[in-house]
């Protein structure tokens, strides 16, 4: 079974890396990627949704993986919402760690309000790179809340602005349900940073919330439960 990790929006396959070494540490392929413009000297200037998308695809076909299960947190459930269809006959699961599960035509910035999209488009707008970043303040309320201050300081500071195409762009066919393969979520129970009820997210790819402890930085903060849900979930 090879995992294929995509992380939320600021992160970079780092966020992953604790999940994925647990996860490769009981037998099994684990690879933990950073969608374009996350990484250490990318460009994010003019990256829409579909790169998101094609980079997923093109890493899953480049590195010839199969049984693949897709493992999406927070804002990556919506590249994976758009890319496993056409990975056909590789993909054996896909699995949601308090993840966006997107409905067609709906973007990050609809999925998030018409207040914080407003916000969202105006920040991107008025940025130079077209970027969003996330301050610390509103990481602290909304993604660690409760966890220690030198830890939030920490994981903060590893963030990079988002490419702004990545929260604006809408798919159209993003429907898992009809795939074929075993979908599941698993849920953080101290998550404030979903759009919507993690349930109804979870519902979206037909499955009922598995609970892990934790705020939306789970799998940061409880890689150990994380894996051994993820494992459970997917038959591994």
């Amino acid at each position: 079974m090879q995992y294929v990790f995509v992380p939320g929006a600021w992160h970079g396959g780092w966020a992953w890396h604790p999940v994925a070494q647990r996860v490769a540490s009981a037998g099994h392929g684990a690879v933990a990627l950073t969608m374009p413009g996350l990484a250490a000297g990318d460009d994010p200037r003019g990256l829409r949704l579909a790169d998101a998308v094609e980079h997923l695809v093109g890493e899953v076909e480049r590195r010839d993986l199969t049984d693949v299960v897709l493992v999406g947190h927070s804002w990556g459930g919506i590249p994976i919402a758009g890319a496993a269809r056409r990975l056909g006959g590789r993909l054996r699961a896909v699995a949601m760690v308090s993840a966006f599960v997107p409905r067609a035509g709906e973007s990050m910035a609809d999925a998030m309000g018409p207040d914080v999209g407003a916000f969202l488009r105006a920040s991107i707008a008025a940025s130079p790179d077209g970027t969003i970043g996330v301050d610390l303040a509103a990481f602290r309320e909304s993604l660690m809340p409760g966890e220690p201050e030198a830890l939030q300081r920490l994981v903060h500071g590893l963030l990079v602005p988002q490419p702004g195409g990545y929260m604006l762009d809408a798919l159209d066919d993003v429907d898992l349900t009809g795939l074929g393969v075993p979908l599941s979520y698993l849920l953080a129970e101290r998550d404030q940073a979903l759009a919507a009820p993690g349930t109804e997210l979870a519902a979206r790819v037909g499955a009922e919330p598995v609970m892990v402890p934790g705020t939306h930085e789970t799998i940061l903060t409880h890689p150990d439960d994380v894996a051994k849900a993820l494992r459970a979930v997917t038959g591994g």
